[in-house]
């Protein structure tokens, strides 16, 4: 099944992160259009897809984590967030297929990959 997911995982909890807001934008030379804004559930991941089969473009996308609005308030004695926003811009060459970009977060760092 073709489009586009995501979902994101605590990794210094060792569970999902729930209600973290992400956006989305499609990019276009140096212009961002921002598509849809979405939050976590408490699987960490979204209720539907961020774009169906038929919405998805060949084309570069970015998601924008609002991972320290998330961090400050898992973490009441972090002052200060290391991580604030954290984007992740890819190009989606075959809108055939499904690409799934999750994040994987801790206060101090993150890491991401295409799934499927």
């Amino acid at each position: 099944m073709a489009g586009l997911s995501t979902h994101v995982l605590d990794t210094s909890k060792g569970k999902p992160a729930v209600e973290l807001k992400i956006e989305l934008y499609k990019i276009l030379d140096i212009d961002k259009i921002l598509i849809k804004t979405v939050l976590t559930n408490e699987d960490g991941r979204i209720d539907e897809p961020l774009l169906s089969a038929e919405s998805l473009e060949e084309s570069h996308y970015e998601l924008l984590f609002f991972a320290g609005d998330y961090l400050k308030k898992q973490n009441s004695d972090l002052k200060h967030v290391f991580l604030d926003k954290i984007p992740i811009r890819f190009f989606v060459n075959n809108k055939s297929e499904h690409y799934h970009v999750p994040l994987l977060l801790s206060p101090f760092g993150y890491s991401t990959y295409r799934g499927s």
